[in-house]
């Protein structure tokens, strides 16, 4: 007679055994089937101070219609999806007034939407009135750079309206015991509020926050041990384009980081990362067509 009793599923219960690949997601009639393929998201930043500094604001050019040019310039270039954000998050920018940000997104998202019908739209931000908003001009995404904090505010919206989620890590400070096991552990909890608010699972996607509550140090770490994200059973978005770590590494301005941002493309797809957030998108959908050429098959 055999000893070791067994185990039964409780009723209702998931496995517990993350699918791999995730199920896919169709935004505007696009299905991201992920582990078919890597996803490229164009990053439009409707910001006077980006760190990049390709802040729509920083001249003189209306911004709505270099917005409107820049996306476009961005799908012809392969872009899958667009993330439009307001505020700068790199260190020591302005803070920015709701009604500012809420001013500077809506009618950008309105006017990129009427000019790609088809082309799925992230809005990053942390304001429910201006991701709001942005959903009602044509949105379908919710980038949350604070997807990880215990406010479940932006879960709720998401699922009560249908939209996807990027759950980013962050920290206010870079206290680490562990932390790549730490980054994972926050974003399992932070999976686990989303879905207590509602949102269904295969709307999810995870981000490890290059460059957010991070030292340099940290972030290569994160890059190194990048595959450990799959544990989470989520599609992994990765953000490295122009960070600073980049340039600490190569001792380069932001402006000359391209390359290296290429080199963390092409290893991050490696690891399994299915969407990479870039500001070059041609040269990133070459990285990735040929990484995912020799890795993905």
């Amino acid at each position: 007679m055999d000893a070791t009793p067994s185990v039964a599923l409780p009723v209702d219960a998931s496995t517990g055994i993350p699918r791999s690949p995730p199920e896919p997601l169709t935004m505007r009639g696009r299905e991201f089937a992920w582990g078919s393929r890597t996803f490229v998201m164009g990053i439009v930043n409707v910001t006077p101070d980006s760190f990049s500094g390709d802040g729509l604001l920083a001249g003189d050019a209306d911004p709505i219609a270099a917005a409107v040019a820049q996306a476009l310039q961005m799908a012809a270039e392969g872009a899958d999806v667009l993330d439009i954000g307001g505020v700068s998050t790199r260190p020591g920018h302005d803070d920015v007034a709701e009604t500012d940000e809420l001013r500077r997104v809506e009618p950008i998202v309105r006017a990129v939407r009427e000019g790609l019908p088809n082309m799925p739209l992230s809005i990053d931000s942390t304001r429910r009135n201006v991701v709001e908003a942005a959903l009602d001009a044509g949105a379908d995404v919710i980038n949350d750079v604070w997807g990880v904090r215990l406010s479940d505010g932006l879960a709720r919206l998401a699922a009560e309206r249908g939209a996807p989620l990027v759950l980013m890590h962050n920290r206010e400070e870079a206290r680490y015991q562990n932390v790549v096991a730490e980054v994972v552990a926050d974003l399992q909890r932070a999976i686990d509020r989303a879905l207590a608010a509602g949102v269904r699972r295969e709307q999810l996607i995870v981000d490890p926050g290059i460059g957010f509550g991070k030292t340099a140090e940290h972030n290569l770490a994160v890059l190194h041990d990048l595959h450990a994200l799959a544990m989470l059973g989520r599609p992994v978005l990765l953000g490295t384009s122009r960070k600073s770590t980049i340039g600490k590494v190569l001792d380069l301005p932001a402006g000359e980081r391209l390359e290296g941002t290429l080199a963390t493309t092409a290893l991050g797809i490696q690891s399994g990362v299915d969407i990479v957030r870039v500001h070059d998108v041609r040269e990133n959908v070459r990285t990735a067509r040929m990484a995912d050429a020799i890795i993905r098959r």
